[in-house]
This record gives structure tokens, C-alpha cells and sequence, in this order.
């Protein structure tokens, strides 16, 4: 999906006065929702489908089996700056030792000031954190190490 896709959108829920908008292709399913007052609530949410790790030139796989190891990966699905917290004053949403379920946020990767909620695909535990709080991270890099539930 393209930023110009993206901007298009926006004008599309502008100009019909709607609150929410949701589309899906080549494997990502973006959501745009404005809360009240017209401010953007999550400008975009990048979800993985439940049938494996998306492989294409447009998305990157967000998560996918480490092999050497039983554990998962979670990728940067784009270039961004990488954030723990919703907010700076806010606690992480996930830290090392932690336990997630499937759906649950574990960062933001914020690109061209949209804010990009990351989501695991698995259950399981946080075993690292690879990526630093408010530093920039490259399509494809490694964020998290999970060992996922037996």
C-alpha cells in the first residue's frame, strides 16, 4: 500500500464525512478511524493474516519462524521510528518476560507522522527487545524475539 493510497483515503472519509474506513490488499488490512473533532485516533493498523507471514515487495513479514531456534520473529513491516508506549509518559506495552496473546499491540512504528499499531500473530513470551525506544528501525528488522505457548 502507498502513502499517495493512503492520503487518498483520507480525503475519501473527508469529503464523505465518514469516521471510519477500512481496506484490505496484497495481505494488509488497513483501518483509518478520526475521533472526536476530527483528530485521527489510529491512522493506521497493520494486521497480518492468520494464514502465515506476508511475503511481497509491498509488506514486509511482520512476523515469521526463526529456524534455528524455536522462536518468532516480529519485523518492522517500514521504515519508522519505533516506540514502546503509546505515549512518553505511558508505561510499554509489552516489556522482556512478558506474556502476549495473539492481536495484542506490542509497539508503534510511527512513518510519515501516521502512527502504526504492531500487533503479534502468536502467544507466547517476550524473550528480547531488539529495537531502542524512539529510535529509527528499517523495513525488515527485527523488533522482538518470541518463544511462543506450547
Amino acid at each position: 500500500m502507498y502513502i499517495k493510497e493512503i492520503k487518498d483515503m483520507i480525503n475519501l472519509m473527508n469529503e464523505n464525512g465518514l469516521t471510519e474506513l477500512e481496506v484490505e490488499k496484497d495481505g494488509v488490512r488497513i483501518r483509518l478511524k478520526k475521533g472526536a473533532g476530527g483528530a485521527y485516533e489510529k491512522a493506521v493498523e497493520y494486521v497480518i493474516p492468520q494464514s502465515g507471514p506476508v511475503h511481497s515487495e509491498k509488506a514486509a513479514p511482520v512476523q515469521e519462524k526463526a529456524e534455528k531456534k524455536n522462536t518468532v520473529e516480529i519485523k518492522a513491516p517500514m521504515v519508522g521510528t519505533f516506540y514502546r508506549s503509546p505515549s512518553p509518559e505511558a508505561a510499554p506495552y509489552v516489556n522482556t518476560g512478558d506474556s502476549i496473546e495473539p492481536g495484542q499491540v506490542v509497539c508503534i512504528v510511527e512513518a510519515m507522522k501516521l502512527m502504526n499499531e504492531i500487533k503479534s500473530e502468536v502467544r507466547g513470551k517476550i524473550i528480547e527487545i531488539q529495537a531502542d525506544n524512539a529510535e529509527p528501525v528499517e523495513f525488515g528488522q527485527v523488533l522482538f524475539i518470541i518463544e511462543p505457548a506450547a
